[in-house]
């Protein structure tokens, strides 16, 4: 007999965010989030004071079978105008009676939130990771991306959810960048501070914390007419800020920059999961720690996760400046492989600059909606 029932003590929490450890332990491309990270996000995230979630955990008998997050996104709903619920940390054995009964379940949840519409995945909004996997399911995730197997998209598509919007991502490795594209990189870079005075520059860690004011205030403005975008708050900017710079590399944290003001940045990070795929089950310790801190330097790929240009400054070549300044410094660095995700299907600018320099549009990710 199947049954929902929501999560509400700290051991069913603890079977929530384990579950997918058994769900995957077959698959070679999965790869353990870290518990701690996991339970933040859930609990104390400062996602929580503006907004709610519900964790429900799905039965059969005893055994656990499924998983999913109802969420009212109270700031995204302010910010578009809208009345959306949304639905995340979605995971379920193949098995379309199991599937519909959590979607039902989270939908209902939302639904008595006033929401009218259902839309996801989101863990738990599009400021953390999202989307379900669509094409690319021969290469296990990079750092703070999802994963799901391909069943997933007919369990959703069979519930009655339909495509929203795509989400892009992009590789290189040693034999597909583009060197003429690198080589004009410093050409560009001339003309940007020659026609409109604008430099490219590392973030500078030593004063971290007037920067990252600075590029939350380019994060909420380049960002404003992404899909399903609202602006995070201090709090939220401040403690992804503290999270990235913890494995952050200098070199590959750029800003562009007009008369001392920040008006884009990009920031790559090192794909961690190289090392998490080796934790069992997210656990820091006993020993997962000491794999975390004593391999980070054999990490051999980046993930360009941040890359924004407020209006005004774009179509001046920063995009392309500061993806070409990251991939030369890849290269220089002798890695073997980097990813740049997400980016939107309509993004035509920034799209054109990644395939300018060789970029593979290897992975597709998609937002599905429903009415309700």
């Amino acid at each position: 007999m199947k049954k929902i029932l929501p999560v509400q003590s700290k051991k069913e929490l603890a079977s929530f965010i384990d579950f997918p450890h058994d769900l995957y332990k077959n698959d070679p491309n999965y790869v353990p989030e870290l518990f701690i990270a996991q339970k933040d996000l859930l609990t104390t995230h400062p996602f929580h004071k503006h907004s709610s979630l519900q964790t429900f955990l799905a039965y059969d008998g005893d055994k656990i079978v499924g998983r999913i997050a109802a969420i009212y996104n109270t700031n995204h709903n302010t910010f578009n105008n809208a009345n959306d619920g949304f639905f995340g940390f979605f995971d379920v054995i193949n098995d379309q009676e199991t599937a519909n009964l959590l979607i039902d379940t989270a939908t209902k949840w939302v639904k008595e939130k006033g929401a009218k519409n259902i839309i996801g995945p989101v863990n738990p909004s599009t400021n953390e990771t999202c989307g379900l996997l669509v094409k690319g399911f021969d290469k296990p995730p990079v750092v703070m991306m999802t994963y799901n197997p391909e069943y997933y998209v007919t369990l959703l598509e069979t519930a009655g959810f339909k495509k929203q919007t795509d989400l892009l991502a992009w590789y290189w490795d040693g034999a597909n960048y583009n060197d003429k594209s690198l080589k004009m990189l410093d050409m560009l870079q001339e003309r940007l501070k020659r026609n409109s005075n604008v430099v490219i520059r590392k973030i500078n860690l030593k004063n971290f914390k007037q920067e990252a004011d600075a590029l939350r205030d380019v994060y909420n403005k380049a960002w404003d007419k992404n899909l399903g975008f609202f602006p995070m708050t201090n709090e939220e900017f401040d403690y992804t800020a503290k999270d990235l710079k913890m494995i952050l590399d200098p070199d590959f944290a750029l800003v562009a920059e007009q008369d001392g003001k920040i008006v884009g940045f990009g920031v790559a990070i090192p794909d961690i999961n190289q090392i998490l795929k080796t934790i069992k089950k997210g656990r820091l310790l006993p020993t997962g720690i000491f794999k975390l801190l004593l391999n980070k330097k054999k990490i051999t790929g980046i993930r360009i996760m941040l890359l924004g240009v407020i209006d005004g400054y774009r179509k001046l070549g920063i995009e392309a400046s500061l993806y070409g300044s990251i991939i030369k410094e890849y290269r220089r660095k002798g890695l073997k492989y980097a990813e740049a995700s997400w980016t939107l299907e309509n993004n035509d600018m920034v799209n054109r600059a990644i395939e300018a320099i060789g970029g593979d549009q290897y992975k597709t990710y998609r937002i599905y909606e429903k009415a309700i």
